[in-house]
């Protein structure tokens, strides 16, 4: 399997507001840069948006470790959604999973793709380079929602 790292950034201007999402993924010596943005958005879509756009450009199964500052995104693939998916997309509360398609896309690409994953958390605006490059190709996206940046090809 190709060994992959990706690092994954969401950010908005108001939640809800204008939103980004940026990722960075390198492979070997080749890295690509993606970003995009929608405006009445919130923080936990764009988020949850980063890592979607980040496994969807994979073209065949990879070795994965994906870098993310979302404890949102974490907990919720790594911890929360088995219970949401018994439950039929409601938490313990019995409401209603917010978010509940975005986290059925990135369930069905994180155990549906053949990818391998190591998910790491990493402290948002610590210094990272891949967080800091990710936080700044999610402001980029927000840009992009406004109209001030045209988005990537």
């Amino acid at each position: 399997m190709n060994p992959v790292v990706i690092y994954t950034d969401g950010a908005c201007k108001g939640n809800p507001g204008p939103g980004g999402w940026g990722v960075l993924l390198r492979s070997g010596a080749t890295e690509k840069e993606l970003y995009g943005g929608e405006l009445g958005t919130t923080n936990n879509r764009m988020e949850l948006t980063a890592v979607i756009q980040g496994l969807a450009a994979l073209k065949r199964p990879c070795q994965v470790t994906l870098y993310l500052d979302s404890q949102y995104v974490l907990k919720g693939i790594t911890e929360w959604l088995a219970g949401w998916k018994a439950k039929g997309w409601k938490t313990a509360g019995k409401t209603p999973v917010k978010n509940a398609e975005l986290w059925q896309r990135l369930d069905a690409l994180a155990h549906q793709g053949g990818h391998v994953i190591d998910w790491q958390w990493v402290r948002g605006h610590a210094g990272d380079p891949g967080n800091e490059r990710a936080d700044a190709l999610a402001n980029m996206g927000v840009e992009v929602a406004l109209g001030h940046r045209k988005p990537p090809l």
